[in-house]
């Protein structure tokens, strides 16, 4: 989740004068099988870039990391995963071949030595050659998918093959799984062949197109990543992209793509967007294909660059779009599920709060709970700095609704953080303000180790003083878990749902140009972690995330998603406590006997019964990577995977669903109707827990 950054980011002010190579320093040569014209070369000015970097991040990045044989060993594993992340391409050997360089990266960083990048990359390309060729003769014979032999789909802790034979069986049993899927669904043998060579024939393009700024940004990236995941060095073109922001994301779906591997990643549902109303594009979703209107050709997109995906994504307003979807969580042998989506011009106001109230029935009787769906922390910083009256900002929006809520006399309020980024800072801070008399609502430490404390400023005004909750999941972050985390510490509110993501760093971007003012090009950036968040009891909002006051079945783990499933992430730790004072209102005493009503309605309730069953058979069918070759065995498996993500997807629209009521017709019609209105369990149970808290406060 690379773009969950909050959005109150310090400008980073550095000088020093690197050590660089002279101008009329030669372009280093490498060392490969390729002829000299095909062989990829660094310029000179990526060798002053490389030691920039190398300055910046070992001086200025949060953890003061130090160049040595540790960390380039580390850099040196990322490289290696970045260019040959499946194992299928490079040989054991080719491998071995490069050790020379595993302890050897600390000094070329310094010393702006590309060597070893340009030489592996170029291994990699004559491998590559070699692999197509094989792939293009392969794909002329029949495949046949009667004999009882299986492939093992994830490729993480695979080795290299030791020689051409065991590469070619390797890629056999590839070809094969990969036309296998085709075959299942209901296509002719040529036209499985058909699109097998034109998948083929895109990656063939994918890799010509790769040039020495591309390996460049590979090799920085393998160093930058090894300090922490949100650290980055942006390529000029990457860096034009990442600064026009939403703007690319704007007239379409309304999501924001980055290239990962094979596929085109979704890092950022843009609140307000078809994806996002429509509940079917998840941020890590995969798109393995793009086609348009409803009967057009579905094109595949795997191994394309991620401009190319955007041009066939976007389109005029009112027009369809149809994608091939891999979830991340995606059983082995599942096959991509395709979704609908209009496109149209995003409205930004629809990333607002919204509104809602639900009645659940607790002990026989009906409790109206007020609810807020905050989809992302906004502010219009413009408006504010100019001081005009009723700028947008989340705060002043959930302060109006809240008033509304009263006048409605609901018995309590829950805030519904699910899958909400982060945002403002500001807002975070601000929104908390409505809720406690005053007091810090967060720190921020620097990493010179100065800390400074963020505090309530409203003066003691309390807006709500009534029971609340906030219901978040693992993709609440950032400034989500700044306030889930204030209403936890103050014992505010019952926090509900699943751990939060746990982002609790903040990053600058700083122009590489500025460093080297006589280089005539553009020179990239570089996004660095400079601060973390701390919580006002003084533990850190990073890798942990918030936990939970009581946790609803999750489908998603710590181990896979979030923070703690990144090796570079930065540590939680703790610092020293600020001075605050608790609510009253809440105590571990009230907290248990919540915890004991939900646990005997998790043992009753028919629904969330089937709900933590479908979760752990799901997590279960994960687990096997394993698939059939053989076509009736197969089959059986895809069956049961269908069933399987069937109750995922069920859940998983559950756990994060939407109100939409931007359109007028329909929310009338779900005004006279909302009886047929998706029951969405977790909200419910968040509303059965408030009430439990509700009548133990009155007790």
């Amino acid at each position: 989740m690379k773009k969950y950054l909050v959005t109150l980011v310090p400008v980073l002010m550095l000088s020093f004068q690197p050590d660089l190579p002279s101008d009329g320093a030669p372009v280093r040569t490498v060392s490969s099988s390729l002829s000299v014209t095909d062989e990829l070369k660094p310029s000179v000015s990526q060798e002053k870039v490389e030691t920039v970097v190398a300055k910046l991040l070992t001086t200025y990045h949060y953890r003061k990391v130090r160049l040595n044989d540790s960390l380039s060993s580390v850099v040196w594993d990322n490289y290696l995963k970045e260019v040959d992340n499946s194992k299928t391409y490079l040989l054991a050997s080719d491998v071995a071949s490069f050790e020379k360089y595993r302890y050897q990266i600390d000094d070329a960083l310094v010393n702006g030595d590309l060597t070893a990048a340009y030489d592996l990359y170029n291994v990699f390309r004559k491998r590559f050659e070699e692999r197509s060729a094989f792939i293009k003769e392969q794909l002329k014979k029949p495949f046949t998918f009667t004999a009882d032999e299986t492939f093992n789909t994830d490729r993480e802790k695979a080795t290299w093959p030791k020689n051409i034979e065991e590469q070619n069986e390797l890629w056999r049993k590839i070809l094969k799984n990969q036309a296998l899927e085709l075959k299942l669904g209901n296509r002719t043998d040529s036209a499985v062949t058909a699109t097998m060579t034109q998948r083929y024939a895109n990656l063939d393009k994918a890799i010509n197109r790769i040039k020495s700024p591309e390996v460049f940004q590979l090799y920085m990236n393998s160093f930058a990543e090894a300090l922490d995941p949100h650290t980055n060095y942006l390529s000029p073109s990457n860096a034009d992209r990442f600064n026009q922001e939403m703007s690319q994301s704007l007239e379409g779906i309304g999501a924001m793509l980055q290239e990962d591997g094979d596929y085109i990643k979704i890092t950022n549902v843009l609140p307000g967007g078809p994806a996002f109303k429509s509940n079917l594009l998840k941020t890590n979703d995969k798109i393995a294909g793009v086609a348009q209107g409803d009967n057009g050709p579905m094109v595949n997109t795997m191994n394309w660059q991620v401009d190319e995906v955007v041009k066939l994504i976007k389109g005029p307003k009112g027009t369809v779009v149809r994608l091939h979807i891999v979830s991340p969580d995606a059983i082995a042998g599942a096959p991509p599920k395709e979704i609908r989506l209009v496109r149209e011009k995003i409205k930004l106001e629809e990333s607002r709060a919204k509104k809602e109230v639900i009645e659940v029935t607790d002990n026989g009787k009906p409790v109206k709970i007020g609810v807020i769906n905050i989809p992302m922390f906004y502010r219009d910083f413009e408006g504010a700095r100019k001081h005009e009256d009723g700028f947008s900002s989340t705060t002043s929006d959930v302060r109006k609704f809240i008033e509304e809520l009263k006048t409605e006399k609901v018995a309590g309020i829950v805030i519904d953080l699910r899958d909400n980024g982060g945002g403002s800072l500001t807002e975070a801070i601000d929104l908390t303000g409505l809720f406690i008399p005053k007091g810090p609502v967060v720190q921020v430490k620097e990493s010179s180790g100065q800390t400074e404390v963020y505090s309530d400023k409203d003066g003691g005004s309390v807006v709500y003083s009534g029971p609340m909750a906030v219901l978040v999941n693992r993709f609440s972050a950032s400034a989500s878990e700044i306030f889930a985390a204030a209403i936890q510490d103050y014992k505010r509110g019952v926090i509900v749902g699943g751990q939060t993501f746990g982002k609790g760093t903040v990053q600058t971007l700083i122009d590489l140009n500025s460093f080297l003012p006589k280089e005539p090009e553009k020179l990239g950036q570089v996004k660095m972690t400079i601060q973390k968040f701390y919580r006002i009891n003084g533990s850190s909002t990073q890798h942990r995330g918030v936990t939970p006051d009581i946790q609803l079945p999750s489908a998603f783990s710590a181990e896979e998603y979030g923070e703690s499933s990144q090796k570079s992430a930065l540590p939680w730790d703790q610092i020293t406590s600020t001075r605050y004072e608790l609510s009253s209102s809440l105590n571990d005493k009230i907290l248990g006997k919540l915890r004991d009503r939900f646990d005997q309605r998790l043992k009753s309730d028919p629904e969330l019964k089937q709900l933590a069953q479908d979760l752990a058979d799901f997590k279960k069918a994960k687990e096997n990577t394993v698939v059939s070759l053989q076509e009736s065995k197969r089959r059986k498996e895809r069956e049961e995977a269908e069933r399987k993500r069937a109750a995922a997807n069920k859940v998983s629209q559950m756990s994060s669903a939407q109100t939409d009521d931007s359109d007028p017709a329909t929310a009338d019609a779900t005004k006279k109707d909302a009886s047929k209105k998706k029951k969405d369990p977790y909200l419910n149970e968040a509303g059965l827990i408030l009430a439990d808290y509700i009548l133990a406060v009155n007790k």
